[in-house]
């Protein structure tokens, strides 16, 4: 079976899903490169408002494909971090849904997404010290921001495989969900996602990852969006709002 990446868009969500099963959906170099422009056609689709990235089957993603190291380890790596920032970088709200290995360069994905939730067996991983491999210092900090310091030094250091308890503890997964809830939870948390107002979650997400000096623009784009005054309006008159402002107009 082709080693690719899936896509689809439900009711506002797009869904991307990891599908290399020979190895455990581990990421080749195509798809590598294919995510980015993947992602730039879903963020300017104004039907698309949260994105769900996932494996197909029982993994997640067992991180890049070793036959690609073997190939040139730093241009495999500078694939992946493109990937990783491209997704880091998506204007709309990305999660992450976890079961079984998410390892490597699987780990490196989804701690590009904004959140992460994750079936109970789920294990998680950061391997370059047993390659060897210097880890990138962009997705070095992304892990620090989520687990902090000891808790990427653990990762790093030793390339151990925590399980999802522990995951949940430290940060790095937002939810955990017992075997056969996961797809109804993260289409239940989807549906309140779409359901929000675009604005606070792009001027939020901003925000949230650092990137400072637009708070004028922002407050523009709010000024002229109508956004509060619908969501004011909703609240009075006891009734959804029908947000219509999108990072992709």
């Amino acid at each position: 079976m082709e080693p690719q990446l899936l896509h689809s868009v439900t009711e506002s969500v797009a869904t991307v899903v990891i599908r290399h099963p020979e190895r455990r959906n581990a990421m080749t170099a195509g798809m590598w490169r294919a995510l980015p422009p993947l992602l730039d056609g879903l963020a300017a689709d104004p039907e698309v408002r949260a994105l769900v990235l996932t494996g197909e089957g029982g993994t997640f993603c067992a991180g890049a494909d070793i036959t690609s190291l073997r190939e040139g380890p730093q241009e495999a790596q500078e694939l992946a971090v493109r990937a990783e920032e491209a997704l880091a970088a998506f204007p709309k709200p990305t999660l992450a849904a976890v079961r079984g290995h998410c390892v490597g360069g699987g780990t490196q994905l989804a701690a590009a997404c904004d959140l992460r939730f994750a079936e109970e067996g789920a294990l998680f991983g950061v391997t370059p010290a047993k390659l060897g491999i210097v880890y990138p210092a962009s997705s070095t900090r992304r892990l620090v921001s989520l687990v902090g310091k000891a808790g990427a030094k653990y990762l790093l250091f030793s390339g151990e495989l925590i399980d999802a308890a522990r995951a949940l503890r430290t940060g790095l997964v937002d939810e955990v969900l017992p075997g056969g809830d996961l797809d109804k939870r993260v289409a239940e948390f989807t549906r309140i996602l779409v359901s929000r107002s675009q604005l606070t979650q792009a001027a939020a997400k901003e925000f949230a990852d650092g990137r400072t000096g637009r708070d004028a623009h922002w407050a523009e784009r709010a000024r002229g969006s109508g956004e509060a005054a619908e969501g004011v309006a909703a609240f009075l008159e006891r009734r959804q709002p029908r947000f219509t402002w999108t990072t992709s107009g």
